[in-house]
């Protein structure tokens, strides 16, 4: 079975996009996963088609109506996951992009405007509100492309090497270690001597203390987190202390 993903968006032809080519484009040709762009606009009643309305209690700015959305909703809505692009929500990790990957594929709702009439979200509770990162976007669009090539990267054979999925930022807690190549000395600049020596004991060892090194430095909200997860003890650990602390 092939993941399926269904967007709801105002602009159906900005998909596949850039998942029409490269590796996403090659998987869609074989059938490991599938696209389908729903118009949102199809689901207006009006003879104008009417998808928005000014803010209650007044603002700038249009808000997406909610009898609109909750029909498109209800026309694809079948058990799979459905994100919802919108500023306020959570970030996606690339551990909930795992665990959709995994899954039978996914529904994407792609805001405009203000974003979306909150009803929506108490209608719907299986809607997971979820953002890229803490900037605004024109629109979910984007967002979505982004999210479902991360996801569709990580399907069976997608990929070159089954590794390259796991050896990488975000997959352990850390940003990944830095990457060289040939030429081995380029503007006097060489590779590393530890990469260089065939010591793979020492080379895991340098990778391993480069990506701890550059998390600390560079995301320190990541650094955080891993640092106190292995500052815990193992449950067993913690029994065996509280046996003896009796």
């Amino acid at each position: 079975m092939s993941f399926a993903a269904t967007v709801l968006t105002l602009y159906p032809e900005m998909f596949p996009g850039p998942l029409g080519v490269s590796l996403a484009g090659r998987a869609l040709e074989r059938g490991d996963w599938s696209c389908e762009a729903v118009q949102i606009r199809d689901f207006a009643t009006d003879r104008h088609r009417t998808v928005d309305d000014t803010p209650a209690g007044g603002g700038a700015g249009m808000v997406l109506k909610p009898d609109v959305i909750g029909a498109a909703l209800a026309s694809v809505a079948d058990g799979r996951p459905i994100l919802a692009m919108t500023p306020r929500g959570k970030p996606i990790t690339q551990d909930r992009v795992r665990e959709i990957a995994v899954g039978p594929g996914v529904t994407i709702l792609c805001g405009r405007f203000e974003g979306f009439d909150e009803r929506i979200f108490e209608a719907f509770p299986q809607i997971e509100q979820v953002s890229l990162a803490d900037i605004v976007l024109s629109g979910g669009e984007p967002a979505a492309l982004a999210i479902l090539d991360a996801c569709i990267r990580l399907l069976p054979g997608v990929m070159g090497a089954p590794s390259s999925g796991t050896e990488e930022s975000f997959e352990d807690g850390l940003l990944e270690y830095p990457q060289y190549t040939r030429p081995q000395e380029w503007e006097g600049r060489t590779i590393p001597e530890v990469l260089r020596s065939g010591d793979h004991a020492k080379i895991a060892a340098w990778r391993k203390a480069r990506s701890e090194d550059d998390t600390r430095l560079r995301r320190p909200d990541l650094w955080e987190r891993y640092s106190g997860a292995r500052a815990q003890p193992a449950s067993g650990a913690r029994r065996k202390k509280k046996d003896l602390d009796q």
